[in-house]
């Protein structure tokens, strides 16, 4: 007769507290099925001569709660740390752009004061009378550069007019007044004209009209005085000129100045439509004393 085979179920519980990491963390039953030949009664051990099989099912395993608890607290340190390394670059970087601030803002005061110093100086500056076989003296008296309400500076008086008109009507002005818009010889000149602008500038808009103009030809920029643009004194503001057509077809032709904050390396000039209504920048040169 054949050998029968009989399959017996074996069901282990495993005691609550066991730390062995080969069996289940938690109380889950254990099956064990053996399969053995019904001539040989079953042993702990299973024989070599018969076919033995043992399928043990567990339940997911868990990791020990010690080490969960380990993890946990780890990963909150290290974000601590994170947050608080983050912090302090922000308030470090706050800190940093607080002073760079002062730091311009007082820069700028400086400038501004040195160019009215150097008005009053011009000013008031002392005639000095040469007579024949005598070295030259010096009157009491001052010797009025520029007349009322014009600003002298390295030998030119300006004028700074309240009144706001067209880039065409506000050179008549000027010339009304034996002078012209302004010309910007130098970056000394432009450094003085922005100073004095901004001082005098009531919105970030408030902007004065300067004696430059490409109306004979778009992009070719010509000063009153005829002479070109310089590459090396130009100060456009950021993306300008621009030639904006949104209300006029002939674009922007005629050039003002103004930066109520202050601009980084005096760069305040922009182009806008001749027409517009802005206040604007007369020049004449000193009158001698004598």
């Amino acid at each position: 007769m054949a050998e029968a085979e009989v399959l017996y179920n074996i069901k282990s519980t495993r005691a609550r507290g066991n730390t062995d990491v080969a069996t289940p963390s938690t109380d889950e039953d254990t099956y064990c099925n053996i399969n053995y030949s019904k001539t040989q009664r079953p042993v702990a051990t299973p024989s070599t001569d018969e076919d033995t099989y043992c399928n043990i099912n567990y339940s997911k395993t868990q990791r020990p709660a010690s080490s969960r608890r380990s993890g946990v607290t780890s990963e909150r340190v290290v974000l601590l740390v994170l947050s608080v390394l983050l912090a302090a670059a922000i308030i470090a970087l706050g800190v940093t752009l607080s002073e760079n601030t002062q730091t311009k803002k007082s820069l700028q005061k400086l400038e501004d004061v040195a160019e009215h110093l150097s008005g009053i100086l011009s000013k008031t500056e002392l005639c000095k009378v040469e007579q024949p076989g005598k070295p030259p003296s010096v009157r009491n008296e001052t010797c009025p550069r520029c007349e009322d309400d014009w600003e002298p500076h390295g030998g030119k008086c300006y004028f700074f007019s309240s009144l706001t008109s067209s880039w065409t009507q506000s050179r008549t002005q000027c010339t009304s007044m034996s002078g012209d818009l302004v010309v910007v010889n130098s970056r000394e000149e432009q450094r003085f004209l922005a100073s004095r602008v901004r001082g005098k500038m009531e919105t970030p808009k408030d902007l004065f009209w300067i004696g430059l103009t490409d109306s004979k030809k778009e992009g070719e920029w010509i000063w009153l005085d005829n002479t070109k643009l310089h590459p090396s004194l130009t100060f456009w503001r950021e993306g300008e000129p621009n030639n904006q057509k949104w209300s006029n077809p002939d674009g922007q032709d005629c050039v003002r100045m103004g930066e109520k904050e202050g601009a980084t390396d005096m760069k305040s000039w922009d182009d806008q439509f001749c027409e517009w209504a802005q206040k604007s920048i007369c020049e004449k040169p000193e009158k001698a004393c004598g």
